[in-house]
């Protein structure tokens, strides 16, 4: 569980993240989830665009991302999701969190 100025620091880092992914008219499917668990455990944090097509609301996507890929949510707003998950691979940890 991240507190408030973690969550802060994460989205900081978010803003410099280019927005790589996105979900369309079909949804969150179990090739979208596997292509966004490869990318948690490479970037550590991910941006995703919901399409206007995909009619899925934000605040859904990002609760069942997370929920799915045991990452944290760090931002919903508009149309866009950013999500992030501590690497397992010590070698791909770049993002360290303030206490």
């Amino acid at each position: 569980m991240l507190t408030g100025k973690q969550r802060a620091y994460l989205r900081g880092i978010a803003n410099t993240v280019q927005c790589l992914y996105q979900i369309g008219k079909e949804g969150i499917t179990d090739n979208v989830i596997a292509q966004f668990d490869d990318a948690l455990e490479a970037r550590e944090i991910i941006k995703i665009k919901i399409l206007p097509n995909s009619l899925l609301d934000t605040k859904d996507v990002i609760a069942e991302l997370s929920e799915t890929l045991n990452a944290e949510p760090v931002s919903a707003i508009g149309s866009k999701v950013v999500i992030y998950r501590q690497s397992s691979n010590k070698e791909n940890r770049n993002i360290v969190i303030p206490k």
